[in-house]
């Protein structure tokens, strides 16, 4: 795991950032010194959308002498080494007009090795990003209606200096007439050429630009003196036109969240939202913004949609939890040392939690479409991750980030692939529950989240936490070992549905899929049958996941392989449904399935009468209700 990694690092004096530990590399080691040389100025040719080519051209301040120039690696929200070097090409590098040699280091290479020439005060620096250009390329970010553009992907810095301590300027030329939204301030515009306000490198980072043809904002907090703004940017004038009362829910949102921590922290606030079917999707938090990919009808085809919406309720909160309050292990002096992700039940788990109430509380969800998801959530912690109730636990799933980097795993539910999301979010269900019962009623996370986040209105520098500051706070509200409560969860092998039993429900399964059921598989074009056969097969039959031990598994059937047939009709989802409905009422009667694998056929019969399995929530009456409490608006 990382913390490996930063074993033997030394605490920079009173600030709480992770100094760099000594390597291999010829990279300097990280100093908390304002760069001296001056302002590092960053402009982006952004105009090539066709071919969705990023130019850039760099100045960096220098003195004579040797400089390191380091391509970001660790990228915040990304909890890993992700920073997209393969994409990084055509690196020219000028002192005083003249071209001057770099050396790629042989053991880091996101670092650039160059010696600046005596009379030189600064390194001019050309490079390309060569975005993706679609299949297994990573995300697109560029497409002939509007574009993503990420400062990390398109700038260089220099090394042995802290990024809060480096100043930098930034300016993008747009395609023509193409508006843009992000959380940096406007300098000047010059046409089709914006140049923004000096900020900290990290912050310029923190500060991503979503740029377009077709483009509608919305306040979401009318009059306030620190706003909060919907930048919508679409593939068609279409999907931007309905109803202006679907913004309503958001603008709700924003309140609930104020009602929930006290204060917040950022001078203003944007969500950056592409609506599009050809943009890559993404959802990734920042401290003033977040970047939410969502289809394009999304506005427009409302019953469609309803289960992606709480990705606005979760990406905002982590300007609250990720970005404000941040993990020690996190909270590194620059975007190349390495990241420790050990709070992540913390910074993305109790997202997740707080993501599934806001959409409750705001009106995005229903009580009952809530209740549909938390199903869904508790039924995988319930039956459909083998492996964590054998050999992995929800800590360990911390070090995936890292590990997988988010590639496709054969077998994730036995791999168990970054379950501190979903599994965080269940843990922290229970102890909504716990501080529930040991104050009779009187007491809730929402004293947690108040306590721990709403502190120093306004502030949007990093507040950083420990394991220690997390079971400090939970004492404060109410004594008790939270300690033990909480590391039982993570690192234990135990089903983790008690919290959603403590608050008056039982999950049960039946054979008619909930509306989230529907909703989750037609956004994945697959037939979810993981609590029946133990697969989930995509649209053409081809298997996605196996659960490990499961009846399918145990028939031989892995995720390589491909359904042609099912009791010998053509493979369709009904048919498979119809299969197992068959075999429940014949208890003498397999479900058949003919199996591609590479190109060998074979027919595999699975002894499974039990039918269809959806979860689903249902009222245990012996107990008080407060799951509802916990879902009403403020």
């Amino acid at each position: 795991m990382k913390t490996s990694a930063l074993a033997s690092a030394l605490l920079l004096a009173g600030l709480g950032f992770v100094a760099a530990p000594a390597h291999a590399d010829n990279v300097p080691p990280v100093q908390d010194t304002p760069y001296a040389p001056g302002t590092l100025s960053i402009h982006v040719d952004a105009t090539d959308v066709a071919q969705r080519i990023f130019r850039v051209q760099e100045t960096i301040p220098a003195a004579a002498g040797p400089l390191t120039l380091l391509y970001p690696q660790w990228i915040p929200g990304n909890h890993s080494p992700t920073g997209p070097i393969d994409k990084f090409a055509g690196l020219t590098v000028k002192a005083n007009g003249k071209v001057i040699e770099w050396t790629r280091d042989p053991l880091n290479v996101y670092a650039f090795h160059i010696n600046v020439p005596e009379g030189a005060s600064a390194v001019d620096v050309e490079f390309q990003f060569l975005s993706s250009q679609g299949g297994r390329q990573g995300r697109v970010m560029m497409t002939p209606e509007m574009l993503s553009l990420q400062w990390d992907k398109v700038s260089v810095y220099p090394a042995g200096h802290n990024i809060r301590q480096i100043t930098a300027k930034a300016s993008v030329t747009l395609p023509a007439g193409w508006q843009a939204a992000t959380a940096l301030h406007v300098a000047s515009k010059n046409g089709d050429t914006i140049s923004y306000e000096p900020i900290t490198y990290n912050a310029l980072v923190d500060s991503p630009l979503l740029a377009g043809k077709y483009y509608k904002q919305f306040e979401l907090n009318p009059g306030a003196s620190v706003p909060v703004r919907m930048n919508l940017f679409a593939d068609a004038p279409k999907n931007l036109d309905f109803k202006p009362e679907l913004i309503k829910p958001y603008r709700e949102l924003v309140q609930q969240m104020y009602k929930l921590y006290g204060a917040h922290h950022y001078n203003h606030y944007d969500f950056l939202v592409s609506l599009s079917d050809k943009l890559g999707g993404i959802g990734l938090e920042h401290h003033r913004s977040s970047e939410d990919g969502v289809s394009a009808d999304y506005f427009t085809d409302t019953k469609k949609n309803i289960f992606a919406r709480d990705l606005f309720s979760h990406e905002y909160n982590h300007s609250w939890d990720g970005k404000y309050r941040r993990g020690a292990d996190l909270t590194t002096p620059n975007f190349n040392v390495p990241m420790s992700d050990t709070l992540l039940w913390v910074y993305e788990g109790q997202t997740q939690f707080w993501g599934y109430v806001m959409a409750t509380r705001a009106g995005l969800w229903t009580p009952e479409q809530a209740r549909d998801i938390w199903a869904y959530a508790a039924a995988t912690y319930d039956k459909g991750r083998p492996g964590l109730a054998t050999w992995r636990n929800v800590q360990d799933t911390t070090n995936d980030p890292t590990i997988a980097q988010r590639a496709p795993l054969p077998y994730r539910n036995y791999q168990a692939s970054e379950d501190y999301y979903v599994a965080g979010a269940m843990i922290w269900l229970d102890v909504d529950a716990k501080l529930r019962e040991l104050s009779g009623g009187k007491d809730s996370i929402d004293n947690f989240a108040k306590a721990f986040f709403g502190m120093n209105n306004g502030d949007w520098n990093v507040n950083t936490y420990t394991f220690e500051d997390v079971v400090k706070t939970l004492n404060g509200i109410k004594p008790y070992d939270w300690a033990s409560f909480l590391r039982s969860r993570l690192d234990g092998h135990g089903p983790l549905i008690g919290g959603l039993e403590k608050h008056g429900w039982k999950l049960v399964y039946t054979d008619q899929p909930s509306d989230a059921a529907k909703a989750i598989e037609a956004r994945r074009h697959t037939v979810d049958l993981t609590y029946s056969l133990g697969l989930s097969v995509g649209k053409d039959g081809s298997i996605n996941d196996v659960l490990w031990d499961g009846p399918a598994f145990k028939a031989g059937i892995g995720p390589s392989m491909k359904i042609v047939a099912v009791d010998g009709n053509e493979y369709s989802a009904d048919a498979m449904k119809d299969a197992i409905g068959a075999s429940a009422k014949d208890k003498s009667k397999p479900v058949e399935l003919l199996i591609k694998e590479f190109d060998s056929y074979r027919t595999v019969r699975i002894d499974y009468h039990g039918g269809m399995k959806y979860p689903h929530l249902v009222r245990d009456t012996s107990k008080p209700d407060t799951l509802s409490q916990l879902f009403k608006a403020r």
